[in-house]
């Protein structure tokens, strides 16, 4: 079935209105409202997409996670007791972290493309999740993170291959209240993820070059969704800052082109006689050169650029960095345990944190799991 030009360019103009965008004569848009309520508004259609699509999966689950869903009355601060559980394909954990990955966060999730590790950041005293790592095969081409760390061009593929991005990292409820955010982001850069980066990629080759690399995991690279992080900002461990921040992107990206408006876009390149094949080893990019020629064929002057620009952090996990980059030295990793970065983390920001606020002992999982299940209804109505 065929879609005309007009058909479509209304159809675009219609979604951004919804998401908060004006669409001026010259094919320009941009939100009316830059504030980060804004941000989060314009992400709801993104996210009732993949709430709707996962439904089926979000409701059968709900009896897996609510046994591990604690109330806040009885989280004890000093009980907690962390460990990082890798996620395995089809393993309880994975069930565990897409549930969580979909549910929690105003953020959509992108499928992660490339390496991947994730974490579930688990509580053995009280038997619940603390929160979750994504992680995954970084941006090969990023501006500010290249210049930063001076990665030369012709180096880039050599480097970026030592590194990985955070698609997902934070805490869950209630451990969000007691700043778990970044009890969570400290134990990213502990050993075991390091360690396990290693053992999971030797003697693996690159699928640009073909070649093997060193299974370092030298640096892991993130954004805050909606600007600087007060997670992120002045993070440290002991004297060691963790995160640095580095810059912002650019504002480019495909949240704000939801899923059926993006194969009605394709349809409308395929009638043209373009190129539109996709699949394994495309990744994201793919979208996004699909997505910015589709719109301009249709006068948008910034297709892929929603305007959100989101500020970008860097973890070192070598306290040498910026000399094993530019002067080839060897890495001097840091060393960073489970047990002592907890302890550091309860006395630095949780013990304060519970003292001058009292708010992680209104939650209640019970309300959560209703308000989770109002929230896809409210969703699904959003879509219709």
């Amino acid at each position: 079935m065929s879609i005309s030009a007009a058909t479509l360019k209304k159809e675009v103009r219609s979604v951004l209105k919804q998401q908060g965008y004006q669409v001026k004569r010259n094919g320009l848009f941009c939100l009316t409202n830059n504030e980060r309520e804004a941000w989060r508004k314009a992400h709801e259609i993104a996210k009732a997409e993949r709430l709707s699509e996962k439904e089926d999966f979000l409701r059968s689950n709900i009896k897996l996670i609510q046994p591990h869903l604690i109330d806040g009355t009885k989280l004890d601060i000093q009980k907690i007791d962390p460990v990082l559980i890798e996620v395995k394909p089809e393993s309880k954990e994975e069930q565990f972290f897409r549930w969580w990955n979909i549910v929690w966060w105003s953020l959509p999730y992108e499928r992660a493309y490339g390496r991947q590790m994730r974490f579930i950041v688990w509580d053995k005293y009280h038997d619940a999740p603390i929160g979750l790592i994504g992680l995954q095969s970084p941006i090969l081409n990023w501006g500010p993170r290249d210049k930063y760390l001076g990665i030369n061009p012709d180096e880039r593929d050599y480097w970026v291959n030592q590194s990985l991005s955070a698609q997902r990292l934070g805490a869950l409820p209630p451990y969000n209240d007691i700043l778990g955010g970044k009890l969570v982001a400290l134990l990213m850069t502990s050993d075991v993820v390091r360690k396990k980066f290693r053992k999971k990629y030797s003697d693996q080759k690159t699928i640009l070059e073909d070649r093997i690399l060193p299974p370092n995991l030298l640096f892991i690279t993130t954004t805050g969704a909606y600007g600087k992080s007060s997670v992120y900002n002045r993070l440290k461990f002991n004297d060691e800052t963790v995160a640095k921040f580095i810059g912002y992107t650019q504002g480019n990206g495909t949240f704000h082109i939801p899923n059926a408006l993006y194969e009605d876009l394709i349809r409308y390149l395929r009638q043209r006689g373009c190129n539109v094949a996709r699949g394994f080893g495309s990744g994201p990019s793919r979208k996004i050169r699909l997505i910015d020629l589709a719109l301009e064929k249709l006068g948008y002057a910034n297709g892929i650029s929603h305007g959100i620009k989101r500020a970008l952090y860097l973890f070192p996990l070598a306290s040498n960095l910026e000399e094993v980059i530019k002067e080839g030295k060897r890495p001097k990793w840091s060393q960073r345990e489970v047990s002592e970065m907890t302890g550091f983390w309860k006395e630095r920001w949780a013990t304060r944190r519970v003292e001058n606020d009292k708010s992680y002992l209104e939650f209640d999982s019970s309300g959560f799991i209703k308000q989770t299940l109002a929230d896809i209804e409210k969703y699904k109505e959003l879509l219709s």
